[in-house]
């Protein structure tokens, strides 16, 4: 029977609830889900009382791969493809997204907020912008379906920063926070061929992305601001970078690791926001306009740009099973529980159809 595991309430564990998957739209597909990725903006709905658009009680859930199984009328051709589901999906039609701003279209659709989410058996939600996995490529990868729902938001995020700040060969990339997004964050950049210094204060996450992109890793802990700063200067000058123009990705989510990124701005810097947190900052905003930096917000990923970060992780150059692990959907409240406290240190992929460690 299709089900589906639903917020109550914030004080309350997540409830199975079956269900009859709605009828597709003529535009609409249903997905039976193969996984769906565990995101701290869930926890924020759950523990922090972040508000969903859609009224409780809501399945959660925005990082979503499977296959589709039933199709509309004009939906058709998707009828049995691999897909990963958009995390942030435009309408398509309104005038900002015909200007290309669909991250800001007014009418967009986000599983686990604004409709059902993902942590379910299936999910109706709308045929545009699907993104279809190549399956051979993907066995050829050593990946399964359910590994690619992170792609969904962990990797397109700071994949749609990436491209946003123009990253590209020279570049000298600053990402501050590897957990999670962050960790992306530092293979998308050295993919695209930036050099990459990783900032952050957990030893082992410094650790894992020292093998899978960072150049430089430094432990926020042990330096000041300044000395942080000049660590950095000093790296980029014995390895001929650039001591202007770099790009600073701020991931931690944190505000105590917003202030730090705020204060490695240098001249024509670009300060790319990717973590979000509730709590507020004190900085001295003329920083911007003393260096002419800029500073760029960034909410998901426009739908056409996830064949490209998909297709860094199918040739291989960002890897995403080190960093993944998948757990049985019907565990879901133990697994929101042990990331809440921080007992994980990969990102948990939620699987219907039981998972593995």
């Amino acid at each position: 029977m299709p089900h589906r595991w639903v917020m109550l309430s914030g004080d309350k564990p997540l409830e199975r609830e079956d269900f009859t998957p709605a009828t597709p739209a003529p535009d609409e597909v249903v997905v039976e889900v193969a996984g769906c990725g565990v995101c701290h903006t869930d926890l924020g709905y759950y523990y922090d009382g972040v508000r969903t658009n859609h009224a409780l009680p809501l399945a959660l859930g925005h990082e979503i791969s499977g296959i589709v199984t039933q199709a509309g009328s004009a939906a058709q051709g998707w009828l049995g493809k691999a897909v990963i589901i958009p995390a942030v999906m435009p309408c398509g039609e309104c005038d900002l997204c015909k200007r290309g701003k669909g991250t800001i279209c007014r009418a967009q659709k986000m599983p686990g907020n604004d409709i059902q989410g993902g942590f379910a058996t299936h999910i109706t939600v709308p045929a545009r912008g699907l993104c279809e996995v190549d399956q051979a490529r993907l066995a050829a990868a050593g990946l399964e379906l359910a590994d690619v729902s992170v792609v969904a938001d962990a990797l397109t995020t700071p994949y749609q920063a990436a491209v946003q700040a123009g990253i590209g060969p020279g570049d000298l990339v600053v990402v501050n926070g590897t957990g999670g997004v962050g960790g992306y964050a530092v293979q998308v950049a050295a993919a695209l061929g930036a050099t990459v210094v990783a900032i952050d204060v957990v030893p082992a996450k410094l650790e894992a992305v020292a093998r899978y992109g960072a150049s430089l890793t430094l432990n926020a802990r042990e330096h000041d601001p300044r000395a942080l700063k000049g660590a950095i200067r000093d790296f980029a000058k014995q390895n001929g970078l650039r001591q202007t123009e770099w790009i600073i990705m701020e991931c931690s989510g944190t505000a105590a690791g917003q202030k730090t990124a705020f204060g490695l701005l240098n001249h024509g810097a670009t300060l790319c926001v990717v973590g979000f947190t509730m709590d507020k900052v004190e900085i001295r905003l003329s920083n911007l306009m003393a260096f002419h930096a800029r500073a760029l917000g960034n909410w998901g990923c426009p739908p056409e740009l996830y064949p490209g970060a998909l297709d860094l992780v199918l040739s291989g150059k960002v890897q995403l099973k080190p960093f993944v692990e998948q757990h049985p959907l019907d565990s879901i409240n133990d697994v929101f529980d042990a990331v809440h406290h921080g007992k994980l240190t990969r990102r948990a992929i939620m699987v219907p159809n039981g998972g593995k460690q």
